[in-house]
């Protein structure tokens, strides 16, 4: 089975890979900006997430597996790749594996090391929605809204919410497996040949996902690495300044 995606534009291949219940509409903005610069960007949804395949088996060999499927299929040699978080997690994986199909690698706020799990208050939340009475996403939203209190990131999950059948609202992304899988996400990658390409780790500044204690085995393992700061951003950077995140980004390509 192939990856769902978006394709924009034409030139150099560029696959953006979104983080944990997220999906490639959050990537839309940016992929459009990335497309009119000279990039054929492709939006891709991992399994489980937005419109790809389901599937109860999930790791990060197998999130890698299925990026080169999905570029063996679109007929792509090698490309640059762009992931965020859990997505980034994946990039890290398939340029270990696959150094040679990989031409750059851009990391998005993740560190090749494990995360302890950390987001089942999110889980909860999801999991206390009753689409047997919830009829609108205003409904899901004030429902969401006695668990979490920040409404970005409802707003994030709401993104996902779509009409199963008429009258029955659902969320694209495979909770039941995700949930079961909550250690899998925090995995580190492991050690493996490093990646010796051009690779760059961005980092917002209000965000504790890529510590100062981080760089010595990013460069370990990604020697030809380097570490940038998204300014007034937490975890979810580009979404939070764009525009920055657009500029290093592009001027990390243009290199």
């Amino acid at each position: 089975m192939v990856l769902h995606s978006t394709i924009l534009g034409s030139g150099k291949p560029m696959i953006i890979l979104h983080g944990f219940l997220g999906m490639l509409d959050n990537w839309k903005t940016l992929g459009k900006q990335y497309a009119e610069n000279g990039l054929e960007v492709h939006l891709v949804d991992q399994r489980n997430h937005g419109k790809s395949f389901h599937s109860k088996d999930f790791d990060y060999e197998l999130l890698a597996n299925d990026v080169k499927n999905y570029m063996a299929f679109h007929g792509l040699d090698s490309a640059m790749v762009l992931g965020h978080s859990m997505g980034g997690k994946t990039a890290m994986q398939f340029a270990v594996s696959h150094p040679e199909m990989v031409d750059k690698l851009l990391v998005a706020d993740i560190a090749p090391k494990h995360y302890p799990p950390h987001h089942q208050d999110i889980v909860d939340a999801l999991e206390s929605l009753d689409f047997s009475k919830i009829q609108s996403r205003g409904e899901a939203d004030e429902k969401l809204a006695e668990k979490l209190a920040d409404f970005g990131i409802r707003q994030f999950l709401l993104k996902n919410l779509y009409w199963v059948e008429k009258g029955t609202l659902g969320f694209r992304f495979n909770l039941d497996v995700l949930k079961d899988k909550m250690e899998e996400i925090g995995e580190d990658i492991p050690p493996s040949s490093p990646f010796t390409k051009p690779t760059l780790f961005l980092r917002g500044d209000r965000s504790e996902y890529i510590a100062p204690s981080d760089s010595e085995l990013i460069k370990k393992r990604f020697p030809n690495a380097s570490i940038a700061t998204i300014e007034n951003a937490g975890h979810w950077l580009h979404a939070e300044n764009p525009k920055q995140f657009f500029e290093k980004t592009m001027d990390f390509i243009n290199r």
